[in-house]
């Protein structure tokens, strides 16, 4: 195997929309306390590595994340990186729509295959085909040149990003994908090949996520 670096993905913790059911995708929203604490528990499962460069969306809940998680690392001072190309899939007409109410009104298995589908249109937003034709340009171009100096990367991104990443790094089929989750309180820690393709895969957990609404 190549001597690179390792690769840590997370997915921020808890927002204020996380909390009330509702689509966050291209909104700004804050984490809030239990969010703050359990991004830090997420610090922790991780600070026995080193981390080289901090990379995160430009939403704050990822950087918020991020910098709890810096901070029970005890590595605040890691240079950092951050691009709307990692930014959370945009929900369009969804965006701050209470998802328990969208699933009785959608049904079920329309609601899975709008969550979960690699190519479902949502009206004014982005499908996850979009949102991988974002992110993994700026994956192969940005991040992999890092890991291949033997520099190990935090990222920090949203869940739909971070399963669009995952279809890369895992060559994960466009129907396989909508089995694919990135829970909270996860970090997912890959070693990768020069094309930024999965080696090996470990995952180290905080307590599971129950949300607070």
């Amino acid at each position: 195997m190549p001597n690179n670096g390792t690769l840590l993905i997370a997915r921020h913790h808890e927002s204020e929309w996380n909390k009330l059911g509702e689509w966050t995708g291209s909104r700004d929203v804050h984490l809030t306390p239990y969010g703050v604490k359990m991004s830090y528990e997420m610090g922790l499962q991780v600070k026995d590595f080193h981390i080289d460069q901090a990379i995160c969306s430009m939403q704050c809940r990822s950087k918020e994340t991020l910098d709890q998680m810096l901070d029970a690392m005890g590595q605040t001072d890691v240079p950092l990186l951050r691009s709307a190309a990692i930014n959370e899939r945009d929900y369009g007409d969804f965006t701050g729509k209470n998802k328990l109410a969208m699933k009785e009104l959608m049904g079920e298995a329309e609601y899975n295959r709008m969550h979960r589908e690699y190519a479902y249109p949502i009206p004014h937003g982005e499908s996850l085909k979009m949102v991988y034709e974002r992110a993994v340009p700026y994956y192969l171009d940005t991040i992999v040149p890092i890991l291949r100096g033997g520099e190990n990367v935090l990222v920090v991104s949203h869940g739909n990003t971070i399963r669009a990443l995952m279809k890369y790094i895992e060559s994960i089929s466009d129907d396989q994908i909508k089995d694919v989750e990135m829970l909270f309180g996860s970090v997912l820690i890959y070693h990768v090949d020069d094309e930024g393709k999965m080696v090996d895969k470990d995952e180290r957990f905080t307590e599971p996520y129950q949300s607070h609404h």
